[in-house]
């Protein structure tokens, strides 16, 4: 089994393992909660602690430049009064990371297999002693 770039992506986008494919990213039932790895090919998904801070980042741009920006240019136009800005952009700060969250940790797993296709064990990489994921 060989994983291509094209394969990455869209697994990415629909939130599906890099590795086999499967829709099983986050735990079933929950919304936020990521399994540590796959439960059909064993892919660790679940990795450093700071891994995952690319996608907070990620959420945080896209909620600022896809969200915040658009209210602020309707108020500075006149589109929008103060109090309806200000509504829109504290429902939008903490709605809109919620509802991009599962994106946004799929997409940045996503980013990571793209530029490193070799470190997919579908690939044929195992790590070597005192080689880790990340070498």
């Amino acid at each position: 089994m060989h994983v291509t770039r094209g394969q990455i992506i869209a697994r990415g986008l629909t939130h599906c393992c890099p590795n086999c494919g499967a829709k099983k990213l986050f735990k079933e039932g929950t919304l936020f909660e990521l399994n540590r790895e796959c439960p059909d090919c064993g892919l660790k998904i679940e990795r450093d602690e700071g891994f995952f801070l690319g996608s907070m980042s990620l959420n945080y741009g896209v909620t600022l430049v896809g969200f915040l920006v658009p209210v602020l240019i309707l108020y500075l136009a006149g589109v929008l009064s103060g109090l309806v800005a200000s509504i829109l952009a504290g429902i939008g700060a903490i709605g809109v990371p919620m509802l991009f969250y599962r994106a946004s940790r799929s997409w940045w797993l996503m980013s990571y297999y793209l530029f490193l296709t070799h470190h997919l064990p579908a690939n044929g990489w195992v790590p070597k002693q005192g080689e880790d994921e990340h070498s």
